[in-house]
């Protein structure tokens, strides 16, 4: 099997991206959440003002995974890592490359100072439970998520 590389995302990786986006959909039961295209994660993801940053995975030079994160700021404690997503293709599971893109994502997190690196996992994704628990993540039972759409807004 050929070796997996990580490296930071470009424009260009913005397809590849967006079809792992979209198996996640598939994953979550959700296909018809997602709404984004290639060229919104082209405008939003580079520029002089990012929204999100990007690592690939590549094995024979197609992405098989990729983790997609952002900074928020918390009042208490300064630059935080907010994990949006990893997403490794089902052909690629349990190949390691989850590990892989965590991990960049930790060392990322570590040299821009961040004091914790925070994510969402649904109560019914038992894999990805066990992925993050090896980790050991402290699990904020006491908060709740609220969320306003975009009508709402």
């Amino acid at each position: 099997m050929t070796k997996i590389t990580i490296r930071k995302a470009t424009r260009h990786d913005m397809p590849g991206v967006l079809a792992l986006i979209r198996e996640l959909a598939d994953y979550e039961r959700a296909p018809q959440e997602v709404v984004v295209t290639s060229e919104d994660l082209e405008r939003d993801g580079f520029g002089s003002n990012p929204k999100f940053y990007c690592f690939v995975a590549e094995r024979s030079n197609e992405i098989r995974g990729m983790a997609l994160y952002y900074i928020k700021y918390s009042t208490w404690k300064g630059p935080c890592v907010f994990l949006e997503d990893i997403v490794v293709t089902q052909t690629e599971r349990r190949s390691g490359i989850g590990k892989l893109l965590f991990e960049e994502v930790m060392k990322a997190a570590k040299v821009m100072g961040a004091k914790r690196m925070e994510w969402q996992v649904l109560d019914w994704n038992k894999p990805a439970i066990k992925f993050y628990e090896k980790y050991k993540p402290q699990v904020l039972e006491e908060w709740l998520n609220y969320r306003m759409t975009e009508e709402q807004l």
